[in-house]
């Protein structure tokens, strides 16, 4: 046997785990961290790291633990305070965002007008639908806005936001396999959501009846994670749905065994960022590759970044203002929603693992994905602090 998946899992998790301090110094969220040392020490920079079998099998299971963990944490009855309004907001910011971005990536890449380059586009665009929550979160509590009135539409549109870009990529992968007629993706994609619900009936009952006595046990938790796995392998094997968006329903049915969901996110997100997930962020990184860069791709990429952030505070702004924001809150709503994050990634190597994603794109998706979550804070203090009050 060959033992060199050792030296590189611990490389892996050394090398992440420095640069992601090192970028949290900088205010910075870890995740980038995480894809710099993937982009240093891989193929495009020192050539330390190289994609295997393992990494990439190891990977999988972190995208498909990270999407388990934000199904978990999603609160339902905050979103049910905010209802309409949220949800409005949340689906034109998917909607702007998935055109705007798509039609940059037509205009740069493709010349001719085929159902295949448009299914492309979407992909690119869909990968800008999704907000990474976490960053608005910290921002506004550092603030003291996140129990505001404001605050609470933001981030239950945010949730709603994940909610919807998961279910867009379940459309486009099911489309993306070019297996069947269009009727049939629809039948496919029709039946998983039938069988979600299905397994919500019966397997909330089922977990809510361990946790009375259970709840605290690590059973609990392990029985858990072993749902999101056999959820995800029914949705890529049996429904042609990518196996994320499985792992992101587990996480929504187990969202509502109160007792114990707090306790199974805390196990598995100990067992996934000590391992998985740093090895799924550096492996995008690794497949970040630099070499592809010229004046082309940063143009792309530079106005791929206006379009991520216009489209968003365009959409979800102008939603909340059509639903009763003041201008101010509009554009505090709007910029909240700027930020990318994990979920961009997700969708992102999913785009490439389907072949609707070029590789030589992938730098300036990485780059745009980057600069959104490191603009967002910024904007986000100068447009709460140069307005009234927020409610």
């Amino acid at each position: 046997m060959d033992y060199t998946f050792l030296l590189l899992l611990a490389a892996i998790l050394v090398s992440t785990k420095l640069f992601g301090l090192l970028t949290e110094k900088i205010h910075m969220p870890q995740v980038v961290g995480a894809l710099l040392a993937g982009i240093i020490l891989g193929p495009s920079g020192l050539g330390m790291l190289e994609s295997t079998d393992f990494l990439t099998k190891t990977a999988e299971i972190g995208v498909i633990m990270l999407m388990f963990l934000a199904g978990i944490d999603t609160d339902l009855e905050e979103m049910k305070k905010t209802g309409l309004q949220a949800f409005i907001i949340a689906t034109m910011g998917v909607i702007v965002p998935m055109i705007l971005c798509g039609i940059v990536y037509f205009i740069f890449f493709e010349e001719n007008f085929t159902v295949y380059n448009v299914l492309k586009a979407a992909f690119v665009g869909s990968v800008f639908s999704a907000t990474s929550v976490g960053i608005t979160v910290e921002t506004l509590n550092e603030m003291g806005k996140l129990k505001t009135k404001t605050g609470t539409t933001l981030l239950s549109a945010a949730l709603i936001d994940d909610i919807l870009g998961i279910v867009v990529l379940s459309f486009l992968t099911g489309f993306s396999t070019g297996e069947g007629s269009l009727a049939m993706v629809l039948v496919k994609i029709a039946g998983f959501f039938l069988f979600v619900l299905g397994c919500g009936v019966i397997f909330t009952r089922v977990f809510r009846s361990i946790a009375k006595e259970h709840w605290h046990s690590r059973r609990v938790a392990i029985w858990a994670l072993a749902f999101c796995l056999l959820m995800s392998y029914f949705a890529e094997e049996w429904f042609g749905v990518a196996d994320i968006t499985g792992a992101f329903f587990a996480g929504l049915i187990l969202c509502n065994v109160s007792k114990s969901r707090q306790f199974v996110a805390k196990k598995v997100a100990v067992t996934s960022y000590m391992v998985f997930t740093p090895v799924f962020f550096a492996s995008v990184g690794m497949k970040t590759d630099l070499s592809t860069i010229n004046g082309e791709v940063f143009l792309f990429a530079f106005v791929l970044l206006i379009a991520a952030i216009v489209s968003k505070i365009i959409g979800c702004g102008l939603a909340g203002r059509l639903t009763g924001m003041s201008g101010h809150q509009s554009l505090v709503a709007g910029i909240g929603m700027v930020a990318r994050g994990e979920v961009a990634l997700m969708v992102a190597q999913k785009g490439i693992s389907a072949g609707m994603i070029e590789p030589a794109v992938m730098p300036a998706v990485v780059l745009t994905v980057i600069c959104c979550a490191l603009v967002t804070p910024v904007l986000l203090k100068l447009a709460i602090a140069r307005g009234p009050e927020l409610a």
